[in-house]
């Protein structure tokens, strides 16, 4: 069945993804009008670390730096003269944007691309300076969608969705096309980032028809897990919230179309986290030197977590650098947790005699060790609790050091998988605050718009006096704030009912060791 002939199909709500010959349709699709064939590159540095060939697939040099011009301009492509005319709506947070807007320039097609406000400039500039129109609407990339397909209903344009069509899964699965023509031996597994489902759909539809012995293994963060949760749950299921950190992939819900291809082709969905995924782009960028932005390194992260996992040693694995759109500011966070994430940081709260020399014996413990960070503030005369960054050489040294400190006897706790001490505490200054009473602690994601924030105050108005506040910009569309409010447990529900109320996502930590200890 030809996709022309599937779209009418799926229209009438009788859609079926195995009519498709997805071989026969990617081989016609016309991405090559505007995609290049990126490079399929050996990684020496990581392939040595590992023990496996890693090749990385480089849709990071694609003209609008990620692969998502392919299945745009495969669908737009396939329009009728009366649709191109109608012109063509889409809405995005950057690549799809990208894409659809160079599809469309390419084809004479009229293009309005809706972004969230808090889009960075970078991007709503790239997609203007491809002819595009840009409309901001909203937050977020649901806002977006949402306005879009309003603008669709009273315009006539035509939609552009950016996974769940048949053109665009074919036109995604260009790259498994290309991973078999370059790889210099069979592949034992192909690692796909997942965000709604329309690339890894591509590559498993025809690399399960032509190579199948070869693994797809998706790859998700573990806060923006639509597809995971999805499989677990034996139908699509819609994320309360979704991490804004790997961006590219921050998909609330996955695809109808995709969801199905994915249950039947691809053999297992892994999720990482961010200290994972710097930890890659950092690895990748000692190998290819290139940055890619946080979702085109998923596949390196899981490639590292899935060998180590199972053991695997002397395999042909591919990964796909799916986009560099990274935004400069952002770099100074990924550099921080890249060290985590590589494990050549540990990081421990530590409880040490508070009297002259103190630090100086710690350092004694620590031998030939260097301290990266040492975080303190005067809080009793008995014992103070330090902060401290210690360089190590792997997971097995940092429960090394923990284990030499007891033994030295220091009271120690790891916060290696804390994300109020990695997010906040290592910028935060001062200490315990004497004159407060009771307070709450939560963690919060603002958008990054103008108002955002004196939007938040103005509904609190008052209500509950802030007693601590650390706010870092981290160059994407959301930011990491941390709040302290005068507030006793009794009020935790009330406080609670207010969040909910402003829409914005939050973590109580009020109960976090981190907190205890240092706040």
């Amino acid at each position: 069945m030809s996709i022309q002939t599937q779209q009418r199909a799926r229209e009438r709500g009788t859609v079926d993804w195995r009519t498709i010959d997805w071989v026969e349709q990617v081989a016609a699709s016309a991405v090559y009008a505007v995609a290049v064939e990126t490079p399929l590159t050996t990684a020496p540095r990581l392939s040595a670390r590992l023990n496996n060939t890693i090749l990385l697939k480089r849709e990071d040099l694609q003209s609008v730096f990620s692969f998502k011009l392919r299945g745009a301009y495969n669908k737009m492509a396939q329009l009728t003269d009366a649709e191109r005319k109608r012109g063509v709506i889409c809405a995005s947070a950057g690549n799809h944007a990208q894409g659809v807007a160079l599809a469309a320039q390419r084809l004479g097609v009229d293009a309005v691309i809706v972004m969230p406000e808090t889009t960075p400039q970078l991007k709503v500039s790239a997609v203007e300076s491809l002819g595009g129109r840009v409309v901001l609407f909203g937050d977020s990339y649901s806002d977006a969608g949402d306005h879009a397909q309003e603008l669709r209903q009273s315009s006539g344009r035509v939609f552009i969705h950016p996974y769940d069509d048949p053109a665009v899964i074919a036109g995604q699965g260009t790259i498994a096309d290309e991973l078999l023509r370059q790889a210099p031996q069979d592949l034992d597994a192909v690692f796909v980032p997942i965000g709604g489902g329309g690339l890894i759909a591509g590559v498993a539809a025809y690399l399960k028809q032509l190579s199948p012995q070869t693994k797809v293994i998706g790859v998700e963060p573990v806060d923006s897990a639509a597809m995971h949760d999805s499989l677990a749950a034996g139908e699509r299921v819609t994320l309360d919230q979704v991490g804004i950190f790997a961006d590219g992939v921050a998909v609330r819900k996955v695809g109808e179309l995709t969801f199905a291809m994915v249950r039947e082709l691809v053999d297992e969905v892994v999720l990482v986290d961010t200290d994972a995924i710097c930890g890659a782009i950092k690895a990748i960028y000692e190998d290819a030197r290139v940055i890619v932005e946080p979702a085109g390194a998923l596949a390196v992260a899981a490639a590292r977590q899935v060998i180590a996992r199972d053991g695997w040693c002397g395999k042909q694995i591919a990964c796909i650098n799916s986009g560099a759109n990274m935004n400069f500011d952002r770099l100074r966070h990924v550099a921080e947790r890249a060290e985590i994430g590589e494990r050549r940081e540990a990081l421990f709260a530590v409880t040490i005699p508070e009297r002259p020399g103190s630090f100086l014996q710690f350092c004694s413990v620590l031998g030939r060790r260097n301290v990266t960070e040492f975080n303190y503030r005067l809080g009793s005369r008995d014992a103070a609790r330090v902060f401290v960054g210690i360089s190590i050489d792997g997971e097995h040294e940092a429960a090394e050091v923990e284990a030499q400190l007891r033994r030295a006897g220091y009271a120690v706790v790891s916060l290696m998988e804390n994300e109020l001490a990695k997010l906040h505490l290592r910028h935060l200054v001062g200490g315990k605050a004497s004159q407060v009473a009771a307070e709450q602690l939560y963690r919060f994601e603002f958008p990054e718009r103008p108002g955002a924030l004196s939007d938040f105050l103005n509904k609190l108005a008052g209500r509950w006096n802030i007693s601590l506040f650390h706010y870092r910009n981290h160059g994407a569309a959301y930011g990491r704030v941390l709040l302290a409010l005068e507030a006793d447990d009794g009020e935790r529900d009330e406080l609670e009912r207010f969040f909910d109320q402003t829409g914005y996502p939050f973590v109580c930590e009020s109960e976090n060791v981190v907190r205890r200890m240092f706040l």
